[in-house]
């Protein structure tokens, strides 16, 4: 049996404790007449007041009466109450040790109960072992341990016999594991499973450790170095579906304790716990290896057309500075014709003077170049440079197998299969009649015009390989990320079975022909009402200008006197190092205990080794340098807590703690409700392995580089944030955070910029009732849709008429798109990516590319008519663009470059980061209010509509740099604040 124990000591009391918070005593310890008859029958006050507390205990938690045991005061005072004594009576009681085994006695026939037996027991065993099979973790098993044994009306045995028999439960249930994993293997597959963790001394390191570090910078040689780890997991024989005989939570459980135990750990396990674990890794590599693969090959393919479009934007550039300088020596012409014709002079000689003849006839030629050069197709582009493409191509149809929807796709029947063929038997040519089925129209034109060369094909082919990819239109059978949409929402009998019941909670009604109605009325409306608000001038700082809307340039509303304020509290705010706030802030969330082990569910033994962890991550100096630079721990703890605690879901869980407390804060209530936030990514430049897998975007920086995309409430809380890559659009995620966060953020409206909107962006927050609001570039350029005819005054900004036929054939769709968001069964960055590579066949992205045009009109029109509106999406989006710059000075060793190689380790550094921000911002928030009101109580005055601009978003009070002391920290008693300080300091003279 396992020698580690069920639960701790402390947790076993909490689950015996008697009630004694208000609601627990309420309806645990509030008697009926019946049993108020019972207690009432007794002579002495202390013996009613022993036998009701008695029942009570019986109750709940379903126990007798300990020997010597202290009970609750607010519990004896409860029942005391009820029964009319002196909850002081109770000392009477406890004399006697006699009257409280009979009283036990009494209560167990009362209520109907037994002492628990070896039935009991055994009933306590099975519902152990179907917790123990879904979790290793103690307390789910404890409490279903315990609530079988109140089911069957048993009194609670000792908690040290309830840990025997659960730790019996966890290692039966472990043992069904492993044989549910290797159970039917060949004979000779265990030991191949014990050799991949033995060393392999060409190059140091074990197997397992080299197929768990795949490369991932996109390249020839890291494609077939992933497609060579998938080959060796693929030779094991394990089937993927093994996975589907244990239940989904310890799988994930199990596939977690094995993504962070080392090799030199998992060969002291015991025989079946090492296989097993060693097995799900592979299954899991399996997976993931297949997924990584397909999207490198996707990127190397999308970088060929990437560097084709800058070679395009090249040559125009060369061209048109060429065609400057002819235009240049065009005008000298003319000028010196002009001349010679009003001299009456000769022309040609004029011209050998001025121009000279040798320049004219090399324009000449210039131009006859031009005249005969057309722009290349960028596929033939492409395929000029397609040789490592090519070559990649040629491994991964051969090592995938690939999937569609449609019956009989041409691509996968005829051109996929055309390509295996000749990359099999080394055929140069193409066939007389290639498939060209899966081809447009206008590839075909330029297959004809270029004699139908194979690289051409080839390449016009992977590209449409490459978009269907994306779309989940084609699929590879043994990966995730890549398939059909449709596999990723509910079931479409689960919405209809809702619409049935009226149970949607949707944005929108079931029914599409009422909301087109309702929209045709509404858009009507508004739009009459924005055209006469023009023609009469009365939109506030909106003019008419070429017969188009134009908003005027926004002006601050921030007070001057918000500057000085700010100065002032700051002057009052105490001053602290960055390794007292995180403790402090602790200290009043207990975040940390969000980050239990893995696998035992055991908080950290060194809180501080924790915070630390998260330090490292936050600055970005890493375990090494904070070891290096700490008092107190030492970069062994640091890696072993970051490895078994830090996890996503610990991060997300103190997020929300921290939010959550910030949100509760009464004087966050001057900065919002807690209904509205913005999002915004934040370049950071990559360095070292990061850098070579990460993509350049010109219009950040011309270095390789990252983004950190950032989720801000209008309270200032940093509740949401991920790493993306810095060519990816904003507007895929924008719903992940509002979706993905733990606190208690409930977000009606939010805002971005203009990189994080689209219309199918709009109609997903439609459809899910909330609200979008961007700060829109070039908003006059925009068209407005309509639904029926418009003012002639606004027709310069009329569009499209909107396809409602189109919205009601994919309405059941999109009703379960929303569905599967509003559920979370799917990350709505998911579904918009595909969306937007779909082809223009399917029915479901123009639908909801004609809701987002209806919402968008909608948006628009009210954003020409309300200035409140913009004032609001302005102060959203410049808190979120504020926090930038805390970021930046948290983020700052390294310079503030991104060096993990694997989005895993980005995902680590992101969650840290903004778990310090957020306790900043948390900690900042308790002391602003407490420093307005000392400058109060001194006579100043700082106003509402002062103190509102004033930001929990600064950091000049905090030490963010230096050595980090952990062992030493100077904090405050619980529940009591540091003193502010009251002299005049730098903060004021600076100001």
């Amino acid at each position: 049996m396992s020698r580690r124990p069920l639960l701790k000591a402390d947790r076993w009391n909490a689950l015996f404790a008697a009630p004694k918070d208000e609601r627990e005593l309420i309806r645990h310890c509030t008697l009926d007449p019946a049993d108020l008859d019972l207690v009432m029958a007794k002579r002495t006050p202390h013996n009613r007041l022993g036998l009701a507390v008695q029942l009570c205990l019986m109750r709940h938690p379903g126990r007798a009466w300990l020997h010597g045991e202290v009970l609750p005061e607010a519990m004896v005072a409860f029942v005391a109450e009820q029964i009319g004594v002196c909850p002081e009576d109770l000392a009477e009681y406890s004399r006697r040790e006699q009257n409280r085994w009979e009283h036990a006695a009494e209560a167990q026939r009362y209520l109907g109960l037994h002492v628990a037996g070896r039935d009991d027991r055994r009933a306590a065993l099975a519902a152990a072992l179907d917790a123990a099979d879904t979790t290793d973790q103690g307390q789910p098993i404890a409490e279903a341990m315990i609530a079988a044994l109140r089911d069957r009306h048993a009194v609670l045995p000792a908690a040290d016999a309830l840990d025997r028999i659960g730790r019996a439960a966890r290692v039966l249930a472990r043992r069904r594991m492993e044989a549910a994993l290797l159970d039917g293997l060949p004979a000779e597959r265990p030991g191949d499973l014990d050799r991949l963790l033995e060393v392999d001394p060409a190059n140091r390191i074990t197997r397992f450790a080299w197929l768990r570090s795949p490369p991932e910078a996109p390249g020839e040689k890291n494609l077939l170095a992933l497609l060579e780890r998938l080959r060796v997991i693929r030779d094991f024989g394990l089937d993927p579906r093994r996975r589907e005989r244990i239940h989904p939570d310890r799988w994930r459980q199990l596939v977690r304790e094995g993504e962070v135990t080392p090799a030199h750990l998992a060969v002291d396990l015991n025989a079946g716990r090492r296989r097993a674990t060693v097995a799900a890794q592979l299954i899991e590599l399996g997976f993931r290896l297949t997924d990584a693969a397909v999207a490198m090959f996707c990127r190397l393919v999308g970088r060929q057309f990437a560097k084709a479009r800058s070679r395009r934007n090249q040559r125009h550039l060369e061209t048109g500075r060429t065609a400057g300088e002819l235009l240049r020596l065009f005008r000298d012409t003319l000028r010196a014709l002009s001349e010679a014709n009003e001299t009456d002079s000769d022309a040609i000689g004029l011209l050998h003077e001025r121009i000279g003849w040798h320049r004219l006839m090399q324009a000449q030629a210039v131009l006859e170049s031009f005249e005969g050069a057309a722009e290349p197709d960028p596929l033939v582009d492409v395929a000029g440079q397609s040789d490592m493409v090519r070559r990649c191509a040629k491994a991964v149809i051969e090592a995938f197998v690939f999937r569609s929807a449609r019956r009989r796709d041409p691509l996968l029947a005829a051109a996929l299969e055309l390509l295996r063929q000749l990359y099999r038997e080394r055929r140069r040519g193409l066939p007389a009649k290639p498939p060209v089925g899966h081809l447009a129209d206008q590839v075909r034109k330029a297959m004809l015009a270029a004699g139908k060369p194979r690289k051409l094909y080839e390449v016009a082919t992977l590209a449409v390989l490459r978009d269907r990819l994306r779309s989940g239109d084609v699929w590879v059978a043994g990966g995730r990320t890549f398939r059909p949409l449709t596999a990723d929402l509910v079931p479409a009998s689960t919405v209809a079975a809702r619409k049935e019941a009226d149970d949607l909670r949707l944005g929108v009604p079931p029914d599409p022909v009422a909301w087109l109605a309702e929209k045709r009325q509404e858009l009507a409306l508004k739009l009459q009402q924005l055209a006469n608000r023009a023609r009469a001038g009365k939109l506030t700082d909106v003019r008419m200008a070429e017969g188009k809307l134009v908003v005027s340039p926004e002006r601050s509303t921030v007070p001057k006197a918000a500057e000085d304020a700010k100065w002032l509290i700051l002057d009052r705010m105490p001053q602290v190092r960055i390794t007292e706030l995180i403790a402090e802030v602790d200290a009043w969330t207990g975040f940390s205990e969000a980050f239990t082990h893995l696998r035992t569910g055991d908080l950290p033994r060194n809180i501080q080794t924790l915070h630390a962890g998260i330090l490292a991550d936050a600055t970005n100096l890493g375990l090494k340098g904070m070891a290096d630079a700490s008092a107190g721990v030492t970069a062994r703890q640091i890696g072993w807590c970051r490895q078994f605690h830090a996890h996503d879901a610990a991060f997300k869980t103190g997020f929300a703690r921290i939010i959550d407390a910030q949100l509760a804060h009464p004087y966050a209530r001057i900065w919002g409700d807690g209904s509205a936030s913005s999002s915004d990514g934040q370049f950071l430049p990559a360095a070292g392995r990061a850098g070579k897998r990460s993509d350049v975007n010109t219009h950040y920086s011309h270095g390789p580089g990252g983004k950190f995309y950032t989720w801000v409430s209008d309270r200032y809380g940093h509740y949401h944030i991920l790493p993306i890559g810095v060519t990816e659009s904003e507007a895929a995620y924008v719903l992940d955070g509002i979706y993905g966060h733990a606190s208690r953020l409930d977000i009606a409206e939010h805002y971005v910029d203009t990189g994080g909107a689209t219309d199918h962006v709009f109609a997903l927050f439609a459809v899910l009732g909330r609200r979008l609001v961007p700060r829109l570039r070039n908003l006059k350029d925009w068209s407005l849709y309509i639904l029926a005819d418009a003012d002639p005054l606004l027709r310069q900004h009329i569009g499209d008429r909107i396809d409602e036929q189109a919205i009601r054939e994919a309405w059941d769709e999109v009703l379960r798109i929303a569905l599967s968001i509003e559920d979370r069964e799917v990350a709505p960055s998911t579904v918009l990516k595909k969306l937007a590579a779909l082809p223009k066949t399917n029915l479901l992205a123009p639908a909801l590319r004609e809701i987002g045009r209806i919402e968008r009109t909608l948006f628009m029109i009210e954003w020409y008519s309300s200035p409140a509106l913009r004032a609001r999406c302005r102060a959203g989006l410049n808190k979120g663009e504020a926090g930038h710059k805390l970021v930046r000075a948290v983020f700052f060793h390294e310079r503030g470059e991104i060096r993990d190689a694997a989005f895993e380790g980005q995902a680590f550094r992101a969650s840290a980061l903004n778990l310090v921000v957020s306790a900043i911002i948390l900690w900042n928030t308790a002391y602003l209010s407490r420093a307005v009101d000392q400058l109060r109580a001194e006579g100043h005055e700082l106003p509402h509509h002062i103190r509102r601009h004033v930001s929990p978003q600064i950091w000049e009070h905090i030490n963010l740099i230096g050595t980090y002391d952990w062992s030493h920290q100077d904090l405050p008693p619980l529940g009591a604040f540091r003193p502010l300080r009251r002299a005049p300091s730098d903060f004021q003279t600076a100001a």
